[in-house]
């Protein structure tokens, strides 16, 4: 794989998007929220993330160090991506690729991130 364009959405479809992913790159984290919930994640530029509809629909939730603007939505609690800010002080997009359609998360070959040790 290399770069492409995926849409995605939350399970009640109230939020939908579209972006443009490296999937031979994605991570997943031991943290105390993403192991709970399962996630499988693929980092982009904001400028290669398009919110498509569901912006009324989205809660923010932050935690820890406050940094990551984890978006989710408000009606069937699915969390499709998170806005942050990557080491070279670039706004990025994490998105959920378990919300992407047409994908098979646990097929990708992804990154461990030690997120518990932080």
């Amino acid at each position: 794989m290399s770069e492409a364009s995926y849409h995605g959405s939350c399970q009640c479809q109230a939020v939908s998007f579209d972006a443009t992913l490296d999937l031979d790159h994605t991570v997943t984290c031991n943290c105390s929220r993403c192991q709970k919930l399962g996630s499988v994640l693929s980092f982009t530029p904001a400028g290669k993330f398009r919110l498509e509809k569901g912006a009324e629909a989205l809660t923010e939730y932050r935690f820890n160090t406050k940094k990551i603007a984890h978006q989710f939505c408000k009606i069937c609690g699915i969390e499709p991506f998170a806005y942050g800010v990557g080491p070279d002080g670039a706004a990025v997009v994490a998105v959920n690729v378990n919300c992407l359609d047409g994908v098979e998360p646990r097929a990708l070959k992804s990154t461990h991130y030690d997120g518990r040790s932080l």
